[in-house]
């Protein structure tokens, strides 16, 4: 099937309704602020029962890690997503939803062959462009003498 760029145009346009931005930015803005307010506040109750700053903050991300992969695994995730958007995506919580999805889903399919290997079917390409980009930039650093 050959479409014309203008036949195809019209086909996206038909299949892909244009979607509420009045209400998904600020739906996405809220639900995002709202994780990252949690975030400080665990925080602050972590350095508040006398944990360093470096601490804390390590305590944080697993804390929001056990969150998201937590919601994943009841199913709640998706239902704040659905309504929140990219809202969900930018936090840790996202990161952990992305990684816990696929390992839930394909589970039945075995430890090693489902849930390992298909865990990172949606992150992997993430995670290793991050590590190619933050080697290529060291590498540019160090030749520059920035490091």
């Amino acid at each position: 099937m050959k479409l014309s760029t203008e036949e195809y145009k019209k086909l996206w346009q038909k299949k892909s309704p244009p979607s509420p931005w009045y209400k998904t930015v600020p739906a996405a803005f809220l639900t995002g602020g709202l994780i990252c307010l949690l975030g400080q506040g665990i925080k602050s109750g972590f350095l508040s029962a006398g944990l360093s700053e470096k601490v804390s903050s390590a305590a944080v991300s697993c804390s929001l890690i056990l969150l998201g992969v937590s919601l994943t695994a009841l199913r709640i995730y998706d239902d704040i997503a659905r309504f929140a958007g990219a809202g969900t995506l930018v936090p840790i919580t996202g990161f952990a939803n992305s990684i816990a999805a696929p390992a839930i889903e394909f589970k039945t399919e075995g430890f090693i062959l489902g849930a390992c290997v298909k865990m990172f079917t949606i992150a992997g390409p993430v995670l290793t462009l991050a590590v190619t980009s933050s080697v290529i930039y060291g590498v540019i650093c160090w030749l520059g003498g920035v490091l």
